[in-house]
């Protein structure tokens, strides 16, 4: 008779532990739900990127570079339903740049241009690293957002200065100089000193 009460108990004890187990657990998930919905307010208001406006004849310097297009297409297209389809946007941006990174036309290849876009992929690729944690830091994404625009600029400022450095004109006897300066060529030919 004993074991019957106790186990009864037991029982009773084990119910009523479990149902406020999932009283805790649903308003656990609703308080995540209601935070996960105040993060995604932020992140979308905060989700604009600037729109570049490169000089005609930069223009033409990269009108041939179609992952670049496809990139700033993809780069204005805004997600709108949830924070998943920002993790999946971002993710999609991350691989597009690092694309890129492999595709820079030959005019473009300078270490200056390099640096800034290699700045703008691990930029994004940061982006992709807090936007898929699970507590989202709103207020680091959207700082990243701001220096992923703020890297944009750097980047069009890059393409409008290789133009600009392209159009200005050699001086006559500039390219003999340069070819006297040369220290690997005067290495090359320098008379060897015989002991």
């Amino acid at each position: 008779m004993k074991i019957r009460v106790l186990f009864f108990l037991f029982f009773m004890f084990v119910l009523f532990s479990c149902q406020n187990d999932n009283e805790q657990r649903l308003i656990q998930q609703q308080k995540e739900l209601a935070k996960s919905d105040v993060a995604f307010k932020k992140i979308n208001s905060a989700w604009n990127f600037r729109i570049m406006n490169l000089e005609p004849h930069s223009q033409d310097l990269i009108k041939d570079w179609t992952l670049w297009h496809l990139f700033l297409t993809e780069l204005n297209q805004k997600p709108t339903r949830s924070i998943d389809a920002f993790q999946k946007k971002s993710k999609t941006l991350s691989k597009k740049a690092d694309e890129m990174l492999l595709t820079i036309p030959k005019h473009l290849k300078t270490p200056e241009f390099k640096s800034r876009f290699t700045v703008l992929l691990t930029t994004f690729r940061s982006l992709e690293m807090y936007i898929n944690l699970n507590d989202i830091p709103v207020q680091k994404v959207t700082d990243l957002i701001t220096d992923i625009n703020l890297q944009l600029a750097a980047i069009e400022l890059q393409i409008n200065e290789v133009v600009r450095k392209k159009e200005v004109r050699t001086e006559q006897g500039e390219a003999e100089m340069i070819r006297l300066l040369d220290t690997s060529r005067a290495a090359k030919n320098a008379p060897k000193i015989l002991e």
